[in-house]
């Protein structure tokens, strides 16, 4: 009888294709430990967007979309249309200081007024009757990270250490913009599933 062929080695699995998505963490992603990544994975983090997004998200009514907790829910204060549309303009203003402290010497970093993107109903309000699709949000959320991600993996790890000024926050490194624009759709991706939780029907097994 033959002997029997030994089993192959299984390879472990990679922590950021397997990990649960920082919305179903019990607790909320903390800078610190984005901030501890080596540059790679660090990259492969930045990739993975959207997809921290509970996925129900995309099937809520207008009515839902609009709906804004109470300050002691612990869910946060916006709506989740306007969660997503914050997130979008978030990565608009990330990516271009990302790209520019990578292209120029020293630039000006502009900080923005997010509170005034919101008030000025930029995300709709029931208010108002507007009602801006949130796929047109998610979709230019997700092209930008690919985007993005694909020319930062082509960097030399020196053009990290590359600074701008920021108008408030003082010296930005691009591998501190990074770090932040991480952590940034992670934590808000936490309270935007805490919300979906409360409004969605429970997603079907089959």
């Amino acid at each position: 009888m033959p002997p029997t062929p030994p089993t192959p080695a299984t390879k472990a699995p990679d922590p950021l294709l397997v990990r649960a998505p920082p919305g179903r963490r019990a607790d909320r992603v903390q800078l610190d430990e984005v901030r501890a990544l080596p540059l790679p994975d660090l990259i492969a983090r930045a990739k993975i967007g959207v997809e921290n997004f509970d996925r129900r998200v995309l099937g809520l009514d207008h009515a839902q979309l609009d709906t804004a907790f109470r300050p002691d829910a612990g869910l946060g204060r916006w709506p989740c249309r306007v969660l997503l549309g914050h997130l979008a303009d978030a990565e608009l203003v990330f990516v271009h200081r990302l790209r520019k402290v990578a292209a120029e010497e020293g630039p000006i970093l502009a900080a923005w007024d997010e509170d005034a993107f919101i008030d000025s109903g930029l995300y709709g309000s029931p208010e108002s009757g507007s009602k801006f699709p949130i796929a047109a949000f998610v979709a230019t959320i997700h092209t930008l990270r690919q985007w993005t991600t694909e020319w930062l993996a082509t960097l030399p790890p020196a053009t990290f250490d590359r600074t701008g000024l920021h108008a408030e926050r003082g010296p930005q490194s691009l591998r501190t913009i990074l770090d932040y624009t991480v952590w940034h759709i992670e934590h808000h991706a936490w309270y935007l599933n805490r919300k979906v939780d409360r409004l969605a029907a429970p997603e079907s097994t089959q």
